[in-house]
């Protein structure tokens, strides 16, 4: 059958993302802070993880020999280990940041004079929405590079394309690569825009409690996975 290859590519790296508990930590707090178009975040994430991974494998194939290809992978998982508790603690300094306010004194006579201040913030929605945009292409970037690290990271990733080698001809390896190509983005993709979508709601609904929660739960995510991966790597 033709598409079969394209079908068992697409699949693999379908439950090789969703199955990897680093990836989904990497970019929950960084979809979480752009909630809108969240799904850009990971698509950049999945793009990064292709490139890694071809990267690694290509490395591995051509170099092995004459390049550490193996301590290349450990010291990127170390890397990515790092890279989660900072995105950790990054979510947990947005949440706790505190708004500047203004005082503004306000002097009322209708009957008796008396002076009183108001608190408040000073939130243009022009301003907000250019900020929005700084902090959507900040965390794209950054899920990138999250999602490269991510794919240099373990030669076991290679082992995912090794049934290239076991298709009849190049055309139906070629189709297992571009399965996997498009697994790998979709599932990303389809995490952060469902997550965003989530996050979003949570915002238009005004229950900022609630949405502190979900923040908080991605950064502590983040941080359990990123301390968990850093113990694995050193042991």
């Amino acid at each position: 059958m033709i598409i079969f290859p394209l079908l068992a590519g697409t699949l693999a790296s379908i439950l090789h993302v969703i199955s990897g508990p680093d990836h989904l930590a990497a970019v929950t707090p960084l979809v979480i802070e752009a909630k809108r178009k969240a799904w850009r975040i990971g698509l950049s994430w999945g793009l990064g993880h292709l490139i890694g991974m071809l990267l690694i494998g290509i490395l591995f194939l051509l170099f092995k020999d004459f390049i550490p290809v193996e301590a290349i992978s450990e010291y990127s998982e170390q890397m990515v280990a790092i890279v989660l508790i900072g995105v950790g603690f990054w979510a947990f300094y947005r949440i706790f940041k505190t708004s500047k306010t203004h005082q503004h004194p306000h002097i009322h006579t209708e009957n008796e004079a008396y002076i009183h201040i108001h608190k408040h913030q000073h939130d243009h929605n022009e301003a907000h929405q250019h900020t929005h945009k700084k902090v959507v292409k900040q965390n794209i970037i950054s899920s990138f590079g999250i999602g490269f690290l991510h794919g240099l990271a373990g030669v076991a990733h290679f082992l995912l394309l090794l049934p290239v080698l076991g298709f009849d001809d190049k055309l139906e390896g070629m189709q297992y690569i571009i399965g996997f190509a498009i697994g790998t983005v979709l599932a990303m993709s389809a995490y952060a825009l469902i997550l965003g979508k989530i996050a979003t709601y949570s915002k238009q609904q005004h229950n900022e409690t609630f949405f502190k929660g979900i923040r908080f739960a991605g950064g502590l995510f983040a941080i359990v996975i990123g301390f968990y991966w850093l113990y694995l790597s050193f042991n």
